[in-house]
Protein backbone atom coordinates (compact mmCIF):
# COMPACT_ATOMS: atom_id res chain seq x y z
CA UNK A 1 0.00 0.00 0.00
CA UNK A 2 1.27 3.46 -1.01
CA UNK A 3 1.04 6.17 1.72
CA UNK A 4 -1.02 7.97 -0.60
CA UNK A 5 -3.95 5.27 -0.13
CA UNK A 6 -6.40 5.65 2.72
CA UNK A 7 -6.80 2.47 5.50
CA UNK A 8 -8.58 2.19 7.95
CA UNK A 9 -8.39 3.44 11.30
CA UNK A 10 -6.84 1.13 14.58
CA UNK A 11 -8.72 2.87 17.56
CA UNK A 12 -7.95 1.30 21.64
CA UNK A 13 -9.62 2.16 24.17
CA UNK A 14 -7.73 1.88 27.45
CA UNK A 15 -9.01 2.13 31.13
CA UNK A 16 -8.67 0.67 34.87
CA UNK A 17 -11.56 -2.08 35.31
CA UNK A 18 -15.00 -0.57 35.81
CA UNK A 19 -13.91 2.58 33.58
CA UNK A 20 -16.63 1.97 31.42
CA UNK A 21 -14.71 0.73 28.25
CA UNK A 22 -17.22 -2.02 27.43
CA UNK A 23 -20.10 0.03 27.30
CA UNK A 24 -18.20 2.94 25.34
CA UNK A 25 -16.65 0.39 22.80
CA UNK A 26 -20.39 -1.11 22.31
CA UNK A 27 -21.58 2.60 21.25
CA UNK A 28 -18.92 3.97 19.43
CA UNK A 29 -19.51 0.44 17.29
CA UNK A 30 -23.03 1.39 16.91
CA UNK A 31 -22.20 5.02 15.78
CA UNK A 32 -19.26 4.06 13.32
CA UNK A 33 -21.92 1.62 11.79
CA UNK A 34 -24.55 3.88 11.87
CA UNK A 35 -21.85 6.26 9.87
CA UNK A 36 -21.57 3.54 7.61
CA UNK A 37 -18.41 2.61 8.40
CA UNK A 38 -17.12 -0.87 8.09
CA UNK A 39 -15.86 -1.84 11.59
CA UNK A 40 -14.55 -4.28 13.37
CA UNK A 41 -14.55 -5.07 17.16
CA UNK A 42 -11.69 -7.09 19.27
CA UNK A 43 -11.69 -7.11 22.62
CA UNK A 44 -8.51 -8.25 24.57
CA UNK A 45 -7.59 -10.96 26.09
CA UNK A 46 -9.46 -12.51 23.20
CA UNK A 47 -11.12 -15.56 25.81
CA UNK A 48 -11.98 -17.71 22.74
CA UNK A 49 -8.64 -19.09 21.68
CA UNK A 50 -6.77 -21.70 23.45
CA UNK A 51 -4.57 -18.98 24.72
CA UNK A 52 -7.84 -16.85 25.63
CA UNK A 53 -9.31 -19.93 27.87
CA UNK A 54 -6.26 -20.31 29.71
CA UNK A 55 -5.89 -16.24 30.79
CA UNK A 56 -9.91 -16.16 31.80
CA UNK A 57 -9.45 -19.05 33.83
CA UNK A 58 -6.54 -17.34 35.80
CA UNK A 59 -8.48 -13.89 35.93
CA UNK A 60 -11.41 -15.54 37.23
CA UNK A 61 -9.26 -17.30 39.93
CA UNK A 62 -9.70 -20.50 39.04
CA UNK A 63 -5.79 -21.72 38.59
CA UNK A 64 -2.51 -20.00 39.32
CA UNK A 65 0.59 -18.99 36.89
CA UNK A 66 3.46 -17.29 37.35
CA UNK A 67 3.77 -13.31 36.79
CA UNK A 68 5.85 -13.42 34.17
CA UNK A 69 3.99 -16.26 32.75
CA UNK A 70 0.74 -14.49 32.60
CA UNK A 71 1.96 -11.54 30.87
CA UNK A 72 3.92 -13.29 28.16
CA UNK A 73 0.27 -15.24 27.52
CA UNK A 74 -1.35 -11.86 27.18
CA UNK A 75 0.84 -10.91 24.71
CA UNK A 76 0.82 -14.17 22.72
CA UNK A 77 -2.95 -13.76 22.60
CA UNK A 78 -2.24 -10.05 21.13
CA UNK A 79 -0.37 -11.59 18.74
CA UNK A 80 -2.73 -14.32 17.83
CA UNK A 81 -4.62 -11.52 15.76
CA UNK A 82 -1.87 -9.31 14.89
CA UNK A 83 -2.14 -9.98 11.31
CA UNK A 84 -5.66 -9.96 11.25
CA UNK A 85 -5.49 -6.34 12.59
CA UNK A 86 -3.48 -5.36 10.03
CA UNK A 87 -5.71 -7.20 6.84
CA UNK A 88 -8.69 -5.45 7.94
CA UNK A 89 -6.99 -1.98 8.38
CA UNK A 90 -5.33 -2.48 5.24
CA UNK A 91 -8.86 -3.46 3.47
CA UNK A 92 -10.10 0.03 4.64
CA UNK A 93 -11.92 -1.72 8.22
CA UNK A 94 -12.19 0.52 10.75
CA UNK A 95 -10.55 -1.89 13.62
CA UNK A 96 -11.82 -1.06 17.27
CA UNK A 97 -10.06 -2.55 20.66
CA UNK A 98 -11.10 -2.95 23.88
CA UNK A 99 -8.06 -2.98 25.77
CA UNK A 100 -4.49 -3.88 24.01
CA UNK A 101 -0.54 -3.94 24.78
CA UNK A 102 -1.07 -0.73 27.40
CA UNK A 103 -2.95 -2.64 29.49
CA UNK A 104 -0.92 -5.69 29.70
CA UNK A 105 2.23 -3.23 30.68
CA UNK A 106 0.11 -1.54 33.45
CA UNK A 107 -1.20 -4.41 35.34
CA UNK A 108 1.83 -6.22 35.15
CA UNK A 109 3.63 -3.44 35.57
CA UNK A 110 1.85 -2.79 38.49
CA UNK A 111 2.67 -6.22 40.25
CA UNK A 112 6.12 -4.77 39.79
CA UNK A 113 7.75 -6.43 36.98
CA UNK A 114 10.27 -4.26 35.17
CA UNK A 115 8.40 -1.65 33.10
CA UNK A 116 11.02 -2.28 30.23
CA UNK A 117 10.64 -6.14 30.23
CA UNK A 118 6.44 -5.72 30.17
CA UNK A 119 6.35 -3.71 27.22
CA UNK A 120 9.25 -6.04 24.61
CA UNK A 121 6.55 -8.88 24.05
CA UNK A 122 4.98 -6.48 22.41
CA UNK A 123 6.78 -4.14 20.20
CA UNK A 124 6.10 -4.18 16.93
CA UNK A 125 2.53 -4.76 17.06
CA UNK A 126 0.17 -3.32 14.88
CA UNK A 127 -0.02 0.82 16.49
CA UNK A 128 -3.41 2.66 17.11
CA UNK A 129 -3.84 5.77 15.22
CA UNK A 130 -5.66 6.94 18.44
CA UNK A 131 -5.78 5.39 21.95
CA UNK A 132 -8.78 6.90 24.34
CA UNK A 133 -7.90 6.24 28.08
CA UNK A 134 -10.90 6.28 29.79
CA UNK A 135 -9.76 8.13 32.99
CA UNK A 136 -11.28 7.32 36.36
CA UNK A 137 -10.23 7.30 40.06
CA UNK A 138 -10.38 3.80 41.71
CA UNK A 139 -12.51 5.07 44.24
CA UNK A 140 -15.47 6.01 41.74
CA UNK A 141 -14.80 2.51 39.84
CA UNK A 142 -15.10 0.67 43.09
CA UNK A 143 -18.96 2.63 43.29
CA UNK A 144 -19.71 0.63 40.10
CA UNK A 145 -21.74 -2.27 39.87
CA UNK A 146 -19.25 -5.91 39.79
CA UNK A 147 -16.81 -4.13 41.12
CA UNK A 148 -14.40 -7.44 42.64
CA UNK A 149 -15.52 -10.32 40.41
CA UNK A 150 -11.96 -10.36 38.62
CA UNK A 151 -8.44 -11.24 39.85
CA UNK A 152 -7.20 -7.41 39.45
CA UNK A 153 -9.99 -5.25 40.96
CA UNK A 154 -8.85 -4.39 44.21
CA UNK A 155 -8.70 -0.67 45.15
CA UNK A 156 -4.82 -0.37 45.36
CA UNK A 157 -3.82 -2.50 42.37
CA UNK A 158 -6.20 -0.12 40.45
CA UNK A 159 -4.17 2.60 41.71
CA UNK A 160 -1.03 1.61 40.32
CA UNK A 161 -2.65 0.47 36.94
CA UNK A 162 -3.62 3.89 36.73
CA UNK A 163 0.36 5.41 37.59
CA UNK A 164 1.88 3.04 34.75
CA UNK A 165 -1.21 4.41 32.33
CA UNK A 166 -0.31 7.61 32.72
CA UNK A 167 3.60 6.71 32.58
CA UNK A 168 2.20 5.25 28.87
CA UNK A 169 0.55 7.97 27.75
CA UNK A 170 3.16 10.56 28.26
CA UNK A 171 5.74 8.10 26.44
CA UNK A 172 3.30 7.73 23.66
CA UNK A 173 4.47 9.50 20.18
CA UNK A 174 2.52 12.31 19.03
CA UNK A 175 2.07 9.89 15.88
CA UNK A 176 -0.34 7.07 17.53
CA UNK A 177 -1.96 9.33 20.02
CA UNK A 178 -3.28 9.02 23.67
CA UNK A 179 -6.17 10.66 24.49
CA UNK A 180 -7.55 11.03 28.19
CA UNK A 181 -11.62 11.13 28.64
CA UNK A 182 -13.09 11.90 31.96
CA UNK A 183 -14.59 8.50 32.40
CA UNK A 184 -16.20 9.94 35.78
CA UNK A 185 -18.68 12.30 34.04
CA UNK A 186 -22.40 11.15 33.00
CA UNK A 187 -21.73 8.00 30.30
CA UNK A 188 -23.49 10.18 27.68
CA UNK A 189 -21.10 12.85 28.26
CA UNK A 190 -18.76 10.50 27.65
CA UNK A 191 -19.69 8.96 24.30
CA UNK A 192 -19.68 12.30 23.32
CA UNK A 193 -16.33 12.84 23.93
CA UNK A 194 -15.16 9.69 21.98
CA UNK A 195 -17.00 10.31 19.04
CA UNK A 196 -15.44 14.11 18.61
CA UNK A 197 -12.11 12.45 18.92
CA UNK A 198 -12.80 9.63 16.61
CA UNK A 199 -15.40 11.02 13.54
CA UNK A 200 -12.43 12.53 12.00
CA UNK A 201 -11.01 9.01 11.48
CA UNK A 202 -14.08 8.05 9.70
CA UNK A 203 -12.99 8.19 6.30
CA UNK A 204 -9.95 6.66 6.84
CA UNK A 205 -6.51 7.31 7.59
CA UNK A 206 -3.94 8.09 5.17
CA UNK A 207 -0.39 6.17 5.31
CA UNK A 208 0.75 2.50 6.34
CA UNK A 209 -0.10 0.83 9.72
CA UNK A 210 2.69 1.41 12.27
CA UNK A 211 4.15 -0.90 14.78
CA UNK A 212 4.07 0.00 18.25
CA UNK A 213 7.73 0.78 19.50
CA UNK A 214 9.28 0.92 16.34
CA UNK A 215 9.87 4.61 15.72
CA UNK A 216 10.25 5.92 12.23
CA UNK A 217 9.34 2.42 10.68
CA UNK A 218 6.50 1.58 8.70
CA UNK A 219 6.94 -2.08 8.22
CA UNK A 220 4.08 -3.98 8.10
CA UNK A 221 3.71 -7.29 10.13
CA UNK A 222 1.90 -8.86 6.46
CA UNK A 223 3.22 -8.53 3.17
CA UNK A 224 2.54 -6.04 0.62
Amino acid sequence: MSAGNKRGAFIVMEGLDRSGKSTQAARLLERLQRADARVKLLKFPDRTTGIGITIDSYLRSESELDDRAIHLLFSANRWELASSIEESLRAGSTVLCDRYAFSGIAFSAAKGLPYEWCRAPDISLPAPDVTIFLDITPEKAKQRGGYGEERYEKEEMQRMVREVFQRIGSETSREQRWVVVDAGQDIDLVTEDIWRIVEPLVSGVLGPVTRLWETGSNTSIIPS
